[in-house]
Order: C-alpha cells, then structure tokens, then sequence
C-alpha cells in the first residue's frame, strides 16, 4: 500500500454508536462499516466536544474546545479570528473541500469590522468554516408562519430534485421528507407519527445516495495535489422518514429495550428534570412513538450503511483507496427515548460517544488493523492527525487536540489523557427561558474519565455523577451521595486543571515563549542587578566600559 496522501472525513449526524454492529450490540448490521473497522483502528472511547450540532461540529472544525470558540450552540456565530480545518490543511499544503453539512454561522459583524468582502475567496472561506465548498446542505429546510429556518438549506438538492420532475418549491420536504396517503395527501416526516410510513421518493434520489454520488463527483475533480473532503451526511438526522426498502425492514419485534428506570424521572437537577418532562423528552419516552420512530432510524443507518459500500467499491475500483486515509463518525448521538430524552442535548454516552473509525493506509499502520483502542479520544484530535498526513506540523499553541497517529502505528497505547471534555450552552434555547435561567446558569460542562463521569452546570444543583465501570448505562446519579464526594473534589480538580489551560493564547507559539525567557540578556534588560558582576557579560556590554561629559557642558537653552 502506499502512504496515505488524501483524507476522506465522513461524518453522520445523529447516528449512534451502540446501533452499528461492529460495536458490539448488532441492533442495526452495518457490514460496511464493519468492513472499514476491520481496515483500520475502531476506537471505543470517542467523545464530541458538544452533545448539539452547531457547537459540536465547530469543535471538530477549530480542534478546539467550545469554552475556547464560543459558538456553544446552534446560531450562534463562529468568531471570524478562529482558524478552522481548512486553514491549517491549506497552510500544508492541502486542498480542503466541503459536500455536505456544517452547521456554520459566520460572524458577518466580525468580517465588516475588518473589511473583508464575503464574496471574495477569504470571505467565502470565512463562512463555510474554511472550506472550498463543491455543495453546502445543512439538510434541515424547514418553513413556518415566521418563514425559512436556513435561507441556503438544501439549494441544490432541490434544483437536483426539481431536474428528476418533483414538483414544488420544496421537494426536500414534500418528497424526500414526507410520506403520501391514497388521497393523494402528504404527511409530513416532522409529525413523528407518520415515521412509519415510506418517504414519497424513489430511493437514488433521497439525500444518502445524492450526497454519496456528489462526493464521489468532487474526489473525481481532484487533480494530483493532496486533498481533503469533507463527506458530511445529514442523515440519519430528523425528520426520521426512508424511502423503500428501508422503510419496511425493521418492526417492531427489531427495536431495542429503552435505556431507563423509573428512579431516573424522580432526578432531581433541574436542568435534566426539564428536559425529561419537556414536550421532546415526553414525547420520545412513550413507546407508540419509539413503535413508529425507531424503524425509519434504523432504516436511514441501514442506508448510510449501504452508500458507504457503493463509496468503498468506487475508491477501490479507481484506485483511491490506496492513498486516502479514511476517517468515520458523527456529530453525537440520538436518546430515543433512553433516559426518558429525545434528540441529544445532555451529556450521556447515547449523546456524546460516538463511532470513530480511522483507517490509514500507510505501511506503518499495518500492524494495528482490525484493532480496538480503548483510548480517550476526542474529536478534536482529527485536525493534528489530519496536518501530519499532509506533511505539517500541528500548531500546538492554537490546536487542543492530540495526532492519532501514534495509536494508529502502534506506537503508543493511549495519547496521554486522563480525560475527555464536552460543552453544551442552552443560553439561548427554549429550556432556558422555560426555567428563566440566567445566562451562566444554562452553562455546562462534561469531564470524564475511563471509570467516572461529573457533570455540572452553573445552576445550583449538586453535580451529576455516573459510575461508568459499575453502571455503564448510566442510570444511577451518585452526585449527591455523601460516600462520592472524594470522587467529586477529584473531578472537580481535574475541571479546574482543564479550565486553567491557556487556551486563548493563540498568537505566539509555545516554542516563541520558550524562546523569550533568554531575550533579556541579549537585549540588555537588567532588573534587579546590584552590579555587572552579578549578570552574563553580554547583558551589559553597552553599559560598561563608557566615557561621558557632565551635561552642563552641552546642553543649550532652547532658541539660544
């Protein structure tokens, strides 16, 4: 095999790590993913930095931590000052390309304070989080009394949808997204009880196999330059609706048991408490709903499944897949009625552990493929990892995450971290007016290690905290128990570690620090010096050794 030259980075939203087969529990067969494990390193311990789209992803696309960027949540803008993926590939000389999702808002105030022109390259990169986009879809093209959600959602696949005869200004939901009755009617995928039914679709043309063929359209325009796509699916995001045969294949003798107690909705952080008893939480614990739901999700992980062979196949068949590193996951996960949640949201492993599964071709990973890492890992460990395939150096001062590759060369066991982190801030969300909480108290914050996981938000609740060796489902709290509390200072402390870390520190290198403690000997700084004796000679080369005159014999009055 040859040494991995170009990066292929899928990622799913929505899609769980538990339902993939080759993650142990088979509730959806996912060969081609278990085929791409089988290639390369499955890493079991893979957690996003934000259990919600927007901040997740931003994460993913800075390597840095959301308390660093500050685009927490959904709409909310990513500072024009962040460097994001494709500026670090570009600067190793990488291609960097988008089909698909982002999730990004740009910060327009921040470009017209200085002067950039969002239609220029820098200001097009600005907007789409760095890369030269082949197609944008955020895939969610809502529309209420109040208007469009995403003016720009689905542009593309609508004229595509709009070329192959569906009519309407927006097939993305009338077709791809919504079932028919023999009326004629259409039933939309937002009402969860029609999930059950078949999108009015013929399947090429749903939006799995239309953002696999434009991908596969991009990698063929490459020409000789490295290059880097990212693959970003919408699905098996809501609205939960498949097209046939994905439609028919699960029921509900397929479905999994829900993850719950009944102890879990007598919790008494507010915030939880909120989200379990809200409409989305409610809605999705009922089991008609799961009943109807579950199967089309299932069904839409069966399908990105599918395309990811049809994509395998064609990068083998063209040769591609001897030189393109190939790394696959998601956003973060999906409750479906665990825990008594819908959507994501909070910080459980069905939220925020996520399928990570990195195949490198080079010779050198030969010896770690079909293996399973129990590493901590992060997704913001992918921009390190991708900076060194392109011949780069990561910039250690600016990026917070660590290159995989030692794991992937079976050089190392781990990368060296005791823990993993992830944000969420619910400041602008319906929840928070719903508690009428302050800003800061809808913030917050995941730590956790291999064997405990705290939880703590800025509200006045105790912290949450699971025993992840004993109770790997998470569903009893221990974060008020009296015989815990070492447990919670030692997290605590760890947190405090984290939030210390000089994360905004980004515009001198950690080597341009270093190099700065000798600068006052050559530059003749000498505080604190009794005499030249006490200090390196070259310190005070310019202050001895000196002839004067008294400045009465040369200084005038002025105008004399």
């Amino acid at each position: 095999m040859a040494k991995a030259k170009n990066i292929l980075f899928i990622m799913y939203d929505q899609l769980r790590r538990d339902y993939l087969s080759c993650y142990g529990k088979r509730i959806v067969e996912t060969p081609n993913m278990d085929r791409l494990a089988a290639m390369g390193v499955r890493f079991d311990r893979a957690y996003v930095q934000a259990p919600v789209c927007g901040a997740s992803r931003m994460s993913t696309y800075t390597g840095r931590y959301v308390h660093a960027h500050g685009a927490g949540w959904n709409g909310v803008p990513l500072s024009v000052g962040e460097m994001t993926m494709g500026d670090h590939l570009r600067q190793a000389g990488m291609e960097c390309w988008l089909v698909g999702k982002t999730h990004m808002v740009a910060d327009e105030a921040g470009m017209a304070r200085l002067g950039i022109d969002p239609a220029s390259v820098l200001g097009r990169r600005l907007t789409e989080c760095g890369f030269d986009v082949w197609e944008r879809d955020d895939g969610v093209n809502p529309e209420g009394s109040g208007g469009r959600y995403d003016s720009d959602a689905a542009e593309a696949y609508n004229a595509y949808l709009a070329a192959r005869g569906y009519p309407g200004p927006n097939p993305w939901h009338d077709y791809a997204n919504s079932a028919i009755d023999e009326e004629g009617n259409i039933l939309s995928g937002w009402f969860l009880k029609n999930n059950d039914r078949p999108a009015n679709i013929a399947e090429q043309d749903s939006e799995t196999p239309y953002t696999t063929r434009r991908g596969m359209e991009c990698i063929a325009a490459r020409g000789d330059a490295p290059w880097c796509l990212h693959l970003s699916y919408i699905k098996p995001h809501w609205p939960y609706i498949v097209p046939e045969p994905y439609a028919s294949m699960y029921g509900p003798e397929d479905l999994p048991e829900a993850v719950r107690t009944e102890a879990e909705l007598a919790a008494e952080h507010s915030i939880l408490r909120t989200m379990m008893h809200g409409r989305i939480g409610a809605t999705f614990s009922r089991e008609e709903v799961r009943r109807a739901v579950l199967p089309a999700y299932m069904g839409l992980i069966k399908q990105c499944d599918d395309q990811l062979g049809v994509l395998l196949d064609w990068l083998e068949e063209t040769g591609r897949l001897d030189d393109t590193m190939i790394v696959l996951t998601a956003d973060h996960g999906d409750y479906m009625g665990d825990h008594w949640l819908g959507e994501k949201m909070f910080f459980h492993d069905t939220s925020v552990r996520v399928p990570f599964l990195v195949y490198d071709p080079s010779p050198e990973a030969d010896a770690t493929r079909g293996t399973v890492s129990d590493a901590l890992v992060e997704q913001i460990d992918l921009i390190p990892t991708f900076v060194e395939v392109a011949g780069g150096t990561p910039m250690a001062h600016v990026l917070e995450g660590r290159s995989l590759r030692p794991i992937l060369y079976g050089a190392a066991a781990d990368l060296g971290r005791d823990f993993v982190i992830a944000e969420v801030d619910f400041s602008g969300s319906m929840m928070a007016g719903a508690l009428k909480a302050d800003l800061r108290e809808t913030m917050g914050v995941m730590i956790a290690t291999k064997r405990w996981k705290m939880i703590r938000f800025g509200t006045a609740d105790a912290p949450i905290l699971f025993d992840l060796e004993n109770d790997p489902d998470e569903l009893t709290d221990l974060g008020r128990d009296p015989a815990h509390a070492a447990v919670i200072a030692e997290m605590t402390g760890k947190l405090l570690q984290w939030a210390m870390r000089p994360a905004q520190r980004v515009t001198i290198s950690q080597e341009a620090l270093i190099e700065m403690r000798g600068m006052g000997v050559p530059l003749g700084i000498a505080i604190g010096v009794w005499d030249e004796a006490a200090v390196p000679p070259e310190m005070t080369v310019k202050y001895r050794g000196r002839k004067g005159r008294p400045w009465q014999e040369f200084r005038h009055e002025p105008g004399a």
